[in-house]
């Protein structure tokens, strides 16, 4: 089973009209939804039939709305209660511009036994997965507690974890040697103070993470290409052009074919090829890591691999005479 984390979820109230105009406005349609990178990735687990879990913070009547919201969507999750009211966002469909526009609230206010009781609770969930996943932000930076814990608990208990984070003390994650990371890169220039301008600032990075002892990494730019590493082999992949409608959500869709790939057992070309073309689709759409396997499979020749830097060395097992 996969566990998913995200510490900082979301009730989404999305508001959809014909034309947006300076004034008064009306929607014509209004849909609650569930937000936050961890829970975004359930959703598209449950689509490719991966069985997993959200654990994740609520609070307050937004928190029962958004548990509502989950169940609505078959998600299997559990919490941590808050004193503190869950986030909101409003989100507004121009369909006349095709044009989203996103209005956040406040972070919750997350309290230090709250965030031992989240430590205790995923001690106990991490023993019964396979993989978990620390995705999205964080609420405030001492909730950054829970994934260094998390990290370390599933080195003892030799679980895969993915880190899809990111924050002023994101160096700090890192030093928990988390198996897999995924970012886009505008997140690590903020995160770790970096310029990832050129080929060769990306390749220095995935080496530093390798020193890390991070397996896996891959670093996303929206269309650009992907820079990744197995290991201290680095690759860049080309990703299928597509008409964006909206990109949010597309790391989560990326995130979920990489663990679908890890779950299956499948080679690395492959699986790294499904994540580009799940993050496509995905952008090409107004929802939300809902893509389904045969879209994705649409965009599998459109996408190119290519070893950079170190190559990797091919051994000829042909039989001689």
């Amino acid at each position: 089973m996969v566990l998913t984390v995200t510490l900082n979820p979301l009730l989404e109230n999305k508001l959809f009209f014909k034309e947006v105009i300076l004034g008064n406005n009306r929607a014509y349609k209004h849909k609650l939804a569930a937000g936050g990178k961890g829970i975004n990735i359930s959703r598209q687990l449950n689509i490719l039939g991966i069985k997993n879990h959200a654990l994740t913070f609520l609070g307050g009547y937004n928190g029962k709305k958004l548990r509502a919201v989950l169940e609505k969507e078959n998600i299997s999750f559990s919490v941590v209660s808050t004193k503190s009211e869950t986030r909101e966002a409003t989100l507004v469909f121009d369909e006349s511009k095709e044009t989203l526009s996103t209005f956040f609230s406040t972070n919750s206010i997350i309290t230090s036994n709250e965030i031992e009781q989240f430590i205790a609770k995923l001690d106990k969930a991490i023993i019964n997965s396979s993989i978990v996943v620390f995705a999205g932000s964080m609420p405030n930076e001492e909730c950054a507690k829970i994934i260094k814990e998390g990290i370390k608990l599933c080195n003892k208990y030799d679980k895969i974890s993915i880190l899809d984070s990111y924050g002023e003390n994101y160096s700090e994650l890192l030093d928990e040697q988390p198996t897999v990371l995924h970012n886009n890169i505008s997140e690590l220039q903020k995160s770790l103070n970096l310029e990832l301008e050129t080929e060769k600032e990306k390749l220095e990075l995935l080496n530093y993470l390798y020193r890390k002892n991070i397996k896996l990494s891959f670093l996303t730019d929206g269309a650009e290409p992907i820079y990744a590493a197995k290991s201290d082999f680095h690759y860049k992949i080309t990703n299928p052009k597509i008409q964006e409608k909206d990109s949010t959500g597309s790391g989560d869709a990326f995130v979920s074919a990489i663990i679908y790939g890890l779950e299956k057992a499948l080679v690395f070309n492959d699986f790294v090829k499904l994540a580009s073309a799940f993050g496509a689709v995905n952008a090409s759409s107004w929802n939300v890591c809902e893509v389904k396997m045969d879209e994705a499979e649409k965009l599998l020749d459109k996408i190119e691999i290519n070893e950079v830097g170190k190559k990797m060395k091919i051994i000829n097992d042909d039989p001689t005479i």
